[in-house]
């Protein structure tokens, strides 16, 4: 388990607050500062909310996007750590618990709860998210709605 000094833990609280209501959903700073891994090109949405006693335990890669509200927790027990791959979507109000990776090119839709590893290019969603469709293409921000709904692929 990474250290427990009680300073470290309220200055990630005090950078965590901040990040929460920060303008500018492409300034990841704050999340950088307290220790989270970000990639290039990644997008973070309004009150979301990253582990707040261990963020250095959350991955994300290139290319993610992290809607309005989601909560990320990385540690739960001996559960630990969440990886983003490139390409990850994450839509609003979605709970990401730990020991989870969410694969290249991923979408979990709008208030899933994910509990365990989702495969690359693959659609879930519900609680617990469930994989209802390939994609085809990642839902990306040069990605059109109608390209990315007109490559899903339905999962029976």
């Amino acid at each position: 388990m990474p250290e427990t000094n009680p300073f470290v833990g309220l200055r990630n609280r005090l950078l965590q607050a901040l990040a929460l209501n920060a303008p500018g959903a492409q300034s990841v700073r704050v999340h950088r500062w307290r220790g989270v891994e970000i990639g290039e090109n990644v997008w973070i949405g309004h009150q979301v909310l990253l582990e707040g006693s261990y963020p250095e335990l959350i991955h994300i890669g290139n290319n993610v996007t992290i809607s309005i509200r989601a909560t990320i927790i990385a540690h739960f027990r001996e559960s630990r750590g969440v990886w983003m791959e490139d390409d990850v979507f994450v839509g609003p109000c979605v709970c990401i618990l730990p020991a989870v990776r969410l694969g290249k090119g991923c979408v979990v839709t709008a208030g899933s709860v994910v509990t365990s590893s989702v495969a690359p290019m693959t659609v879930v969603q519900g609680n617990p998210a469930r994989p209802v469709a390939k994609c085809g293409v990642p839902m990306l921000l040069k990605t059109t709605t109608k390209e990315f709904i007109r490559s899903l692929v339905p999962i029976r």
